[in-house]
This record gives structure tokens, C-alpha cells and sequence, in this order.
């Protein structure tokens, strides 16, 4: 099955060098299976809570079996209990589909069990992504790669983070580097993005409910170009 623009493009910000994948709430496992086709890494993970889903994706996987060198395994468990201790080297975590405040508490989890591993994570929040990046700067979370994408009427950031100590600089709370694309297209993305975001957060000042005075002049302050 062809791959969203959003898939499509957390797909082509996962890199080499990994010996563990974790497609996190996996749903029905489309973005797991392009990195198992690809053989992006020696091992990937199918996680999810919802054992209907993961009985669905394990028999989409049977195929797979002597048609790649990729090993695969399903995990019908909960994100933030997954047991990283047990399988040896270098880990990406990839959490899609979920909001920013739940995927918080996934890496606050996995961070807290397992501070001593090699664990990287792409993320991609459908919403509070100004809260995930403050969390991720809190947690020491460098930046490795972003990017802004439109699918279906609907604005998604894509983050990648890895610790501060192999990626020194942290990860801005408001994004950067799709705020500088190269392409008209970008540059309207962005464009419509930000002002959907501004509008947003006034909203949300002029209710006097929550103090959101400095994420309103964070993204006022951000100048876009191409």
C-alpha cells in the first residue's frame, strides 16, 4: 500500500547505522513495512497497545519471511514499557499518529529507564509540538533533522532528536531548519503553517485561561525565507 506524504517522509529521514527500528503505535505497521523493504536495519520492532492491530500487522508480515534479510518481531505492549535493555546496539524510536503530550510521556518513560543506551527518536505529533520540543530540549535531546509537511489538508512536523552528547545543539521549541526551505512550495507551507499557528496561540492568549505570551512571541520573531 503507497505510503502518505507523511509516512513517505519520516520514511526518508530514517537513515543507516541502526541495529534496532521501533515503529511505535504502529497502527496497521505501512511505515514499519517500507523500512523492513528497504532492510533500513537488521531488526524492526511493530509496537502497539492494540492487539487487533498487532494480529493484523504479524499476518501481513508472514510474507516477509524469505524475502528480506531483515529480521522483523511484533510487540503487543505499551510504548514506554518497551524493554530496550534486552536487545543489544543502537535504537531509533519512531512515534506517528499520537499527540505531543502522549509521545512526551513515551520518551520521559524510555529516557528515565533506560538513560545509558543509544536509543535516537523521530517523532511525528499531530498536536502540542511547541510542549514536545520544550520536553525534548528539558531531556538534553539534540537536534538532528526536521521537516514540515502538508497531507491532506493537515501540518505535520517531523522531529529528530538523538542526545546532546553526540548532537550538541538543541532542538529549537518553535523549529528552524523548514522555516528556511529552498522551494516555492516550501515557502508557502510555511508560510500557511505559521499563520495557522500564530492564530492558534492568540486565540488561546486572548482567553486568558493559560499564559502563552512567549510561544506567540517565539513564532512572531520567525522570518521565513528560500
Amino acid at each position: 500500500m503507497k505510503l502518505s506524504k507523511r509516512l513517505k517522509q519520516i520514511e526518508q529521514m530514517v537513515g543507516n547505522g541502526y541495529d534496532h527500528i521501533w515503529d511505535c503505535c504502529c497502527d496497521h505497521g505501512l511505515l514499519g513495512i517500507a523500512l523492513l523493504e528497504r532492510q533500513a536495519a537488521p531488526y524492526i520492532h511493530f509496537v502497539d497497545i492494540v492487539p487487533e492491530l498487532i494480529s493484523g500487522v504479524e499476518a501481513k508480515l508472514q510474507k516477509f519471511d524469505s524475502k528480506t534479510q531483515s529480521h522483523w518481531q511484533v510487540h503487543c505492549l505499551d510504548t514506554a514499557a518497551i524493554p530496550f535493555a534486552h536487545y543489544h546496539g543502537k535504537h531509533l524510536v519512531i512515534i506517528a499518529g499520537v499527540g505531543g503530550d502522549l509521545i512526551s510521556l513515551f520518551v520521559n518513560a524510555i529516557l528515565k529507564q533506560h538513560p545509558n543506551l543509544d536509543i535516537e527518536f523521530i517523532v511525528c505529533p499531530v498536536h502540542h509540538q511547541f510542549a514536545l520540543r520544550e520536553t525534548f530540549r528539558s531531556l538534553q535531546q539534540g537536534f538532528v533533522d526536521e521537516a514540515l509537511v502538508k497531507d491532506n489538508g493537515r501540518f505535520y512536523e517531523i522531529i529528530h532528536v538523538a542526545n546532546c552528547h553526540s548532537q550538541p545543539t538543541l532542538i529549537n521549541t518553535v523549529g528552524e531548519k523548514f522555516w528556511q526551505t529552498t522551494s516555492a512550495e516550501g515557502v508557502e507551507i510555511a508560510k500557511e503553517y505559521l499563520d495557522k499557528t500564530l492564530m492558534h496561540y492568540k486565540k488561546i492568549q486572548q482567553g486568558k485561561k493559560k499564559n502563552v505570551d512567549h510561544i506567540v512571541d517565539a513564532y512572531q520573531a520567525i522570518k521565513i525565507w528560500g
